[in-house]
């Protein structure tokens, strides 16, 4: 199979990432941050160390890592835990779901909502003219996973600080592709997926949470810190960590940081190059309709005349081992604005495992299955 379903989660995980989940199920099994004993310590121990490979990594030293499940509940904590009723919030109709379902639900307790629709490309240069006197935050995409535009999140960044407003970035594509310097870009909060870009397997994300910055829980319960009070704690990580972490995903996302850290030049320059080269081939394909732009970075979105996108897609997974993704990738707004809200399209995604003989061989079965139309 060729596989090019990458933003929805690596397929190719780093031998280091594989050999650490094994060390981890035989041995670090415990429930960290509970007990006093030496397994406990351990797993704590390791937790520990990813939290400042992170930090490392998003160049995040005066920031605080807090472990989710996954990138859609990193967004809700740092929705749900900022705003209050009066709050105004401005997004871009490029946001997923996990940003745009909480923010139609907090419409109902008081909450309103600016959804910018310029392209995510050129946000930076007209999302000031939408910010009112109560603008409580900003949400961006840092790379669409729709049509893998990339947003200045420097530019918004900057406004935000001058503006008093809280920066929410929606990380789940950038991670692991692009060098994000959290607190150049004056993020004051930085959404992650592990088993993307960042090479864990599944079952974590993140927040990236600037210290100082206080949210309201999402999850009560015991975070093995002042068990005594029935109050949750507000101390950062442990009281936004409440029950048992995910600890075997977040030892495999430190092994995945460490593999990039050590290698992410070298994946920079080989994600570039396809990118360019998935691009140019596509755009030669005269009965495509492509949706992505010459800055696009490893999401690429398109259409065939004739055929609807999950065809064209089962096509590709059945008659030529090929996976990609078709329909709305829980993005309707986006849809909306390219007008392919009904029919959806087809994304390929790729990362540094890929090759160009793979892309090659996609043109060569588009170029067959429109023949056959």
């Amino acid at each position: 199979m060729i596989y090019f379903d990458n933003s929805a989660t690596s397929l190719i995980k780093p031998d280091s990432v594989k050999r650490i989940v094994t060390r981890a199920m035989n041995s670090l099994t415990a429930n960290p941050g509970r007990s006093g004993h030496v397994f406990s310590q351990k797993v704590a121990s390791a937790i520990f160390e990813t939290r400042e490979k992170l930090k490392t990594f998003f160049h995040a030293e005066d920031y605080e890592i807090v472990f989710t499940k996954n990138c859609t509940e990193a967004l809700n904590l740092a929705i749900f835990g900022c705003l209050n009723a009066g709050d105004h919030v401005i997004c871009t109709c490029y946001e997923h779901n996990s940003v745009l379902r909480p923010l139609r639900y907090l419409r109902g307790v008081g909450i309103d909502t600016t959804i910018v629709e310029d392209d995510l490309s050129s946000v930076g240069e007209n999302i000031e003219k939408y910010i009112k006197s109560n603008t409580k935050m900003i949400i961006t995409n840092c790379v669409s996973n729709v049509t893998g535009e990339i947003c200045d999140i420097s530019k918004v960044g900057e406004i935000c600080k001058s503006h008093g407003i809280l920066y929410l970035v929606d990380g789940a594509q950038s991670s692991g592709h692009l060098d994000v310097d959290i607190k150049k870009c004056n993020i004051d909060m930085y959404a992650f997926a592990g088993h993307k870009g960042l090479l864990s397997i599944t079952g974590v994300g993140g927040l990236v949470v600037k210290r100082g910055l206080h949210l309201k829980p999402i999850i009560y319960g015991g975070t093995g810190t002042m068990s005594e009070n029935l109050e949750q704690p507000n101390d950062l990580p442990e009281g936004l960590e409440a029950g048992t972490i995910p600890s075997i995903p977040i030892i495999s996302l430190g092994a995945g940081i460490e593999f990039l850290m050590k290698n992410f030049e070298n994946i920079q320059k080989i994600e570039q190059k396809l990118s360019k080269y998935m691009l140019n081939s596509l755009k030669k394909l005269k009965f495509l309709e492509i949706y992505s732009k010459e800055d696009s970075l490893n999401v690429f979105s398109f259409n065939m005349q004739g055929i609807d996108s999950s065809e064209l897609a089962n096509i590709l997974n059945d008659k030529y081992d090929i996976c990609v993704r078709s329909g709305l990738h829980c993005a309707p707004l986006v849809h909306k604005k390219l007008g392919t809200l009904k029919r959806g399209a087809v994304r390929v995604s790729i990362d540094f495992n890929n090759t160009m003989e793979e892309i090659d061989y996609l043109i060569t079965a588009l170029k067959s299955i429109y023949s056959k139309i």
